[in-house]
């Protein structure tokens, strides 16, 4: 990949810092939680419905309002304190928990319950998403971005080691609904963090006019950045062809192809964390001028292990065939995600985000209904093997056509 245009240099926060470290240990609870929430539904929908269709339109219904505010959130990001932006959010998110967990322990869930909160869950990030993206930054001087963007990948990687293993244990023995009762306690640790963080630095008057600019500006700055351009295309294919597999079809795998019982279902997850924890972690001592050839390398491991998914037969070689696909999906993602955000200006970074999330949430939706309705009509393993093929095709010309995009820049 082709360096982060050079800037000013600013003055910079020490790495890692107080501030950071206090939002790190909040989202690193918070998100152990959110983890264990995520199997518990899953299971939850899988023994309630079967349908892989049915759990694809739960994520519909999620990512549709975040498709449609997407630019009312990014621009909050810009304009408003982040800070209690996410704090708002978080209490949201408490509700929803709640009132999930309740629903279980009653026995009384039903699809349509699922779905309103999957609507009003996906409000509430459509807020959170930008604000999160682009508050990490602000955190730590302008040299370090990179490294905390790959700590903070870390530490949400790092808890689905955690979350999904607990949770496993609790579905099992317990009863789903303490997954969600955990969740809900373990947001205050986040809302605590915030609490403890400074407020933003104020910029410049040309700064600060930005930051009230529109949503055009983010995409300004996409047209205008070859670069940054690639690497948002990359996202969104991997949301097409990938991400249905990781969040939507392994639940129906586990269960009805894999035939396993809450506890595996829990440590499947848990190997695709190890995988996704190493990515992330890798990232962090990769010198700059292997961007390119990792990214490449990362996409071949990708078709491999979505070739080997759908060949699987045993939780052994579908957990190790996971650990390699999260460890691909995590260092990519998570190359791409730290290009597009050293690039960005921090006055419209959270509009950035927005889009970058966008290429993510925007498109998730469809592409699980899509795979959904595939899976049910000709089954898991074709569609897995579907996948990768046409991930290989697309990729390469994302690849192919980002590098000429990126040589231009190299020449102006």
């Amino acid at each position: 990949m082709i360096e982060p245009a050079a800037t000013p240099a600013t003055p910079a926060a020490r790495f890692p810092n107080g501030p950071f470290i206090r939002y790190m240990l909040g989202e690193g609870i918070s998100m152990t939680g959110t983890w264990m929430q995520a199997m518990a539904q899953g299971w939850v929908m899988a023994g309630l419905t079967g349908s892989s269709l049915a759990i694809a339109a739960v994520n519909f219904a999620g990512g549709l309002p975040m498709l449609i505010l997407f630019r009312i959130g990014g621009m909050y990001a810009d304009k408003y304190d982040k800070r209690f932006i996410l704090q708002a959010c978080q209490l949201a998110q408490i509700a929803f928990a709640i009132v999930m967990g309740t629903l279980i322990a009653q026995n009384q869930l039903q699809m349509w319950h699922v779905i309103v909160c999957a609507t009003l869950l996906g409000v509430s990030s459509s807020f959170e998403m930008p604000a999160a993206a682009a508050i990490v930054p602000e955190l730590v001087g302008k040299e370090h971005v990179a490294r905390a963007i790959a700590v903070d990948r870390a530490v949400f990687h790092g808890t689905r080691l955690v979350g999904p293993a607990i949770a496993g244990f609790l579905v099992g023995s317990l009863g789903a609904q303490w997954a969600f009762y955990i969740n809900a306690v373990s947001f205050l640790a986040l809302m605590i963090a915030l609490a403890t963080l400074p407020p933003r630095p104020k910029g410049t008057q040309e700064q600060e006019e930005k930051r009230q600019g529109g949503m055009g500006a983010g995409f300004q700055h996409l047209r205008n950045d070859p670069t940054s351009f690639a690497m948002v295309t990359l996202l969104a294919t991997n949301t097409l062809f990938v991400f249905p597999t990781m969040i939507m079809l392994l639940p129906i795998y586990g269960q009805h192809v894999l035939k396993l019982d809450a506890q595996h279902m829990g440590l499947l997850m848990f190997s695709s964390g190890i995988g996704s924890v190493i990515g992330s972690i890798g990232i962090m001592f990769l010198p700059r001028a292997a961007r390119q050839t990792v990214i490449a390398m990362t996409m071949v491991i990708i078709c491999g292990a979505l070739i080997s998914l759908s060949k699987a037969d045993v939780f052994i070689w579908a957990a190790c065939t996971l650990t390699c696909l999260a460890f691909g999906v995590s260092t990519l993602v998570g190359l791409a995600n730290t290009i597009v955000q050293e690039r960005s200006p921090e006055e419209i970074r959270g509009r950035v985000s927005a889009i970058a999330g966008l290429s993510f949430f925007g498109f998730l939706p469809f592409a699980g209904l899509i795979m959904g309705w595939f899976a049910d009509h000709f089954g898991v393993r074709p569609v897995l093997f579907s996948s990768a093929c046409a991930y290989a095709v697309i990729g390469c010309i994302v690849i192919v056509w980002g590098r000429r995009g990126m040589n231009r820049e190299a020449a102006a």
